[in-house]
């Protein structure tokens, strides 16, 4: 089925066999957008929420009075929050905490405007937040994960949740891995801790977030509960601009050494890498210990404006016109693209891929999250791949051998709930 966003293409499993073709995308304005500030995650976010369902559900805002005196705190030093409906039915024990996306801050400058926004400071959060997508509430949109409890942790630190530090001069709180372990310790209290079923999702800086902290999720639960860990649009890539310089490898060495994430990020990395390499999911997929399910875009619309072709690397503006819409590129443009940055992702997951216990599902879309937009994740006009459509897909890779497990009945979302015996 044709998606009237963009063509999709299922990357085989063991083959990574491209099924699809570079197709026309998202018609982006002229404007420069710079990865040192939250601008280009917040055009991307706001292009996405313009693609809500009809009359979405608004759900409140929950501060953590707790947090303050564990040093949880946002950028600014206000408390943190996040959004919970609470599940119903065959769903009151299952839980899914998404966590928000929204860029980075490198250096003083930009963590000093970023708390001056909601993605540094609880008092510019919106006080409700529409659920769509993969937190809808609505059976007809969301039909796996209507019911679950669902939460969705706002991210005001500007590290994917793994800072521990300050800066006294500037009155910056650098405190993401603070507000995580009082995020899920407050969510312990209110009944995750029963959970049957847990999944840690997020889009963006929040899906390499839940790279990160996909084990730390695991461990908070005993062995009764099934745990998995979902990261959209989380795969950023170490990966050469279009001079052949390092931009955003330069931006991550900032944003570790400014907020002291190293000693936060998993040590099956930093103990033979250094910590900026081990901010890059590229480097961590592979050994998780936890299942993981990847969902990305070959062709990620925030790494190709924002890291491969950035101002700096492209003075003249020569991606501009390929930047706006992929049917401008030219054919060196799309051969840097296909042959370089898709290439590089692709060899990146061969040995993730070689696990029973994970998954992934990689498309040809020029764009950034989808399991939060509707149109993407559970529509009329989804993407179907063997008569199934996307969020579907999603929950019925297991044991890797994808092309066998969907076209067998009744196997819905098995990926997820195989049995308590199976390897995962």
């Amino acid at each position: 089925m044709k998606n009237n966003i963009c063509d999709w293409v299922f990357i085989l499993l063991l083959g990574f066999n491209f099924l699809g073709k570079w197709a026309n995308g998202y018609e982006f304005v002229g404007a420069e957008f710079h990865p040192d500030s939250t601008q280009m995650m917040s055009f991307v976010e706001n292009y996405t929420t313009s693609l809500q369902s009809a009359n979405p559900l608004y759900v409140g805002l929950t501060l953590i009075h707790g947090a303050g005196s564990k040093g949880a705190v946002c950028l600014d030093g206000s408390l943190p929050g996040y959004h919970l409906h609470r599940g119903f039915g065959s769903g009151a024990n299952s839980w899914i905490v998404h966590l928000e996306g929204g860029g980075w801050c490198n250096n003083i400058r930009t963590c000093v405007y970023r708390k001056t926004t909601r993605r540094g400071s609880s008092n510019y959060f919106e006080k409700q937040l529409a659920f769509t997508g993969i937190l809808s509430n609505k059976a007809e949109e969301n039909p796996d994960f209507f019911n679950w409890n669902r939460v969705k942790v706002r991210y005001c630190d500007g590290a994917s949740f793994t800072g521990d530090s300050e800066d006294k001069v500037h009155n910056l709180q650098f405190r993401g891995q603070k507000i995580w372990e009082a995020a899920m310790e407050d969510l312990m209290s209110k009944g995750m801790r029963n959970a049957i079923k847990a999944l840690l999702s997020g889009c963006s800086a929040g899906g390499l977030a839940s790279i990160l902290h996909c084990d730390e999720f695991r461990g908070l639960f005993t062995i009764r509960t099934k745990v998995k860990c979902f990261a959209d649009a989380g795969m950023f890539m170490d990966a050469r601009d279009v001079a052949g310089g390092h931009t955003l490898r330069n931006m991550y060495h900032g944003v570790v050494t400014l907020q002291g994430s190293g000693k936060n990020l998993p040590r099956t990395c930093t103990n033979h890498l250094d910590p900026t390499s081990c901010f890059f999911p590229q480097n961590i997929v592979s050994n998780l210990r936890t299942p993981m399910f990847l969902l990305n875009t070959a062709y990620d619309s925030w790494q190709i404006i924002a890291s491969l072709a950035t101002p700096s690397s492209d003075p003249h503006g020569t991606w501009k016109a390929c930047q706006r819409n992929p049917a401008n590129c030219s054919p060196s443009q799309i051969n840097f693209l296909q042959a370089g940055f898709r290439n590089q992702m692709l060899n990146s997951v061969k040995r993730f891929s070689m696990s029973k216990q994970n998954g992934l599902f990689i498309n040809s879309c020029f764009a950034h999250c989808q399991s939060e937009r509707q149109d993407t994740w559970f529509a009329d006009n989804s993407p179907t791949l063997g008569n199934k459509i996307h969020d579907q897909i999603l929950w019925d890779s297991v044991l890797f051998n994808f092309m066998n497990s969907i076209i067998r009945k009744n196997l819905t979302f098995f990926w997820y709930f195989e049995e308590l015996n199976s390897t995962a």
